[in-house]
């Protein structure tokens, strides 16, 4: 779903905007290496899809942000109370979130055709929340952005809360319609779309963020030295 009048609030309330993708790693991304893994098909259409946005977004200079899950060992994951009962819990989705995203393994790597000389990185996520023990909030207030456009994996957790965290940290939110996708399948997505856009944010289609970045002369404000 898209939120009915998600360019009209663009327009309205952004300036200086800039891009966050969540975990758009090779831990979620590569079937060869992942471990909590968005099904081979799916991903490969989202790659291709926030390669074709994210290349576009870097032509108009709007500063982007990858957020990036690693963690030093398997202690710093089942601190958390869910991840510890699921990874012992047959059937979960989520069995393998004790090898997920681990520092030396290869599923840290981001997909190398998201990325480009001049993006930002913060790799100190651990919790879905992207503001949580990182320095995002320093990156986005010190750049001076009013705007994020969210996109990557997974829609009903990563995205949902980093979302939540930053519209209640007075971001205007845009989920990028294309960019965000769910290992937990359609329902759950469609879900999380339908909570932000109730309460938190605007889910946004690609043309349409790309018409809105070019309106507000994006790259042009302070965020073009971040």
């Amino acid at each position: 779903m898209r939120s009915n009048d998600a360019r009209e609030a663009f327009s309205r309330l952004v300036r200086n905007p800039a891009i966050v993708t969540v975990d758009l790693h090779r831990g979620h991304l590569d079937p060869e290496v992942a471990t909590l893994p968005l099904p081979a098909d799916r991903s490969a259409a989202l790659v291709e899809r926030c390669r074709v946005f994210l290349d576009a977004a870097r032509e108009l200079d709007v500063p982007i942000v990858h957020v990036i899950t690693a963690y030093r060992d398997r202690a710093e994951i089942l601190s958390n109370p869910y991840w510890s009962f699921q990874a012992q819990r047959p059937g979960s989705k989520r069995t393998n979130i004790a090898e997920h995203n681990l520092e030396g393994l290869p599923g840290l790597q981001m997909m190398p055709q998201l990325v480009a000389d001049g993006d930002v990185y913060v790799t100190t996520k651990k919790r879905y929340d992207c503001f949580i023990g990182t320095d995002l909030e320093f990156i986005l207030r010190s750049g001076g952005h009013d705007g994020l456009i969210v996109l990557g994996v997974n829609t009903n957790s990563c995205i949902l809360a980093t979302s939540v965290a930053a519209a209640v940290r007075d971001f205007a939110v845009f989920i990028l319609d294309e960019g965000v996708d769910s290992m937990m399948g359609a329902e759950l997505d469609d879900a999380a779309r339908r909570v932000l856009d109730a309460s938190f944010g605007w889910v946004i289609g690609a043309d349409d963020t790309l018409d809105a970045l070019r309106a507000v002369g994006a790259g042009a404000g302070a965020g073009a030295e971040t």
